[in-house]
């Protein structure tokens, strides 16, 4: 299989693991238990703590793809009263219940899914951090011993490595945060693109310049649809992060990494069919 293949095969069994952080109600449970009020309270609080208490522009420029302005709203307020470590292990906590509640007790408990840990923290551990901001961060915590906690945290150090390498696609390609979110809506069949959720409270003139700026460089036609080269600009952004998600699964040998997918495949098809939460 071609590596990239491999890195997208790998995202889409991964990726159902990760979600139940932002579909599932324990994680925001725990989190409110400490005094956060909001959805971006615990997102911001919680996936930057790895990079320590640092200002605002850091998370920004690390997270990429927010708004001038979004980031400081939540950053550092949020650590003022529940310390950053404090907000990221409750965020965990509640990931892991969520986790275990939707597989169950036979499917979180089988010997399966202690392989498919060992393997992907293999895997989460075996690629250099250069260049890697956010992956770096979460290199840096504790590998958890309880098989769940340990999966969860693995696939989610993963999910930060190919982030990483996302934004350095994004940049290559001198496509924004803004502008990626308006690419994956459209990729998406999301039309008129500035509906998309996470754009669409953008101040109107915000919204009007970056669609003005993307009609100049020929990525979107008049009506805010993809162009033939805003269709190639997507896909190559999307090929070059699958190849730059392809070091970590270099650590496993090709006996490794069809084990591995084959005991996450079970894993993968009972979150996907909770939709995660």
């Amino acid at each position: 299989m071609p590596t990239t293949n491999i890195a997208r095969r790998m995202t889409d069994l991964l990726e159902p693991i990760c979600l139940v952080t932002y579909f599932a109600d324990e994680p925001g449970e725990e989190l409110s238990a400490l005094g956060h009020r909001t959805y971006w309270d615990d997102y911001f609080a919680s996936r930057a703590a790895p990079l320590g208490r640092v200002a605002a522009e850091v998370v920004h420029a690390a997270f990429y793809s927010f708004a001038e302005g979004e980031v400081a709203r939540h950053i550092p307020g949020v650590w003022e009263t529940v310390p950053a470590e404090v907000s990221r292990a409750a965020w965990q906590r509640g990931s892991v219940r969520a986790l275990r509640r939707i597989l169950g007790a036979e499917l979180a408990g089988s010997p399966g899914l202690v392989r498919a840990a060992d393997l992907t923290t293999k895997a989460a551990t075996s690629a250099p951090t250069n260049g890697r901001v956010m992956y770096a961060g979460m290199r840096t915590l504790p590998i958890p011993v309880e098989p769940l906690d340990r999966l969860w945290h693995s696939a989610t150090v993963l999910r930060e490595h190919r982030g990483d390498g996302h934004v350095a696609a994004l940049l290559g390609a001198q496509i924004g945060g803004t502008e990626a979110h308006i690419l994956s809506a459209l990729d998406n069949g999301i039309h008129p693109a500035e509906s998309f959720g996470r754009v669409h409270h953008l101040p109107t003139d915000r919204l009007a310049a970056v669609m003005a700026g993307l009609r100049e460089r020929g990525l979107v036609d008049a009506d805010g649809r993809f162009t033939d080269a805003g269709r190639e600009t997507k896909r190559r952004i999307e090929a070059l992060t699958d190849e730059l998600a392809t070091p970590p699964y270099d650590g496993l040998s090709p006996e490794e990494l069809a084990e591995l997918q084959a005991e996450l495949e079970p894993i993968t098809a009972t979150l996907v069919a909770a939709g995660s939460k």
